[in-house]
């Protein structure tokens, strides 16, 4: 049975940093479903892309998700920081040790909502110091795993984030299949 995730996208989303782990995911034959935290399933993108989401969070069941990932970019991960059904959400997954990840701004959220005390984790470079004083053992490798928790750098870890989430909900091979189909070198 393939594997659930879910990608929570804001306006202001960084476009390659959510697209690409959709993009990926979907290689791999893991069904990832974008989800407007908006009553709308419009969102604009970071870069001032127009798209539109596969579903919105209201009308959302996400009892059986195996991951949820949160893209960065700004404004959109104040967005989702703020939106109290979403962080309800993760910190219920997080509490039941379920798969959560988050790249670039967006291991902000997980910090400030207490997940990664005491946890290795990273971010984008200016969200470093912000992790770290909520208690985050920063690393500054493109992928992070800890326990349930993945956080990545930004941008250009995105490949590599993706690829991570596939190895982790698939396995190794399967990863290492979709970067050989894209011609990424790990």
């Amino acid at each position: 049975m393939s594997k659930k995730v879910y990608i929570f996208l804001a306006d202001g989303f960084e476009d390659i940093e959510g697209l690409t782990v959709v993009d990926l995911l979907r290689r791999a034959g893991i069904d990832i479903k974008t989800v407007s935290i908006k009553e709308t399933t419009q969102i604009q993108t970071s870069h001032g892309i127009t798209m539109l989401t596969d579903t919105t969070f209201a009308e959302t069941d996400f009892t059986d998700a195996d991951m949820l990932v949160l893209p960065g970019g700004m404004p959109g991960t104040k967005y989702l920081a703020a939106y109290k059904p979403l962080t309800d959400l993760l910190t219920d997954f997080n509490n039941k040790g379920k798969k959560i990840a988050a790249i670039c701004a967006a291991p902000s959220v997980f910090s400030g909502l207490g997940f990664l005390k005491g946890k290795k984790a990273t971010s984008y470079p200016s969200f470093m110091e912000v992790i770290a004083k909520d208690g985050a053992q920063t690393s500054e490798d493109s992928v992070v795993v800890d326990g349930n928790i993945t956080t990545s750098r930004g941008l250009g870890t995105a490949v590599d984030f993706a690829l991570s989430l596939i190895a982790q909900l698939e396995n190794d091979e399967k990863a290492k299949e979709i970067a050989e189909s894209v011609v990424y070198s790990c």
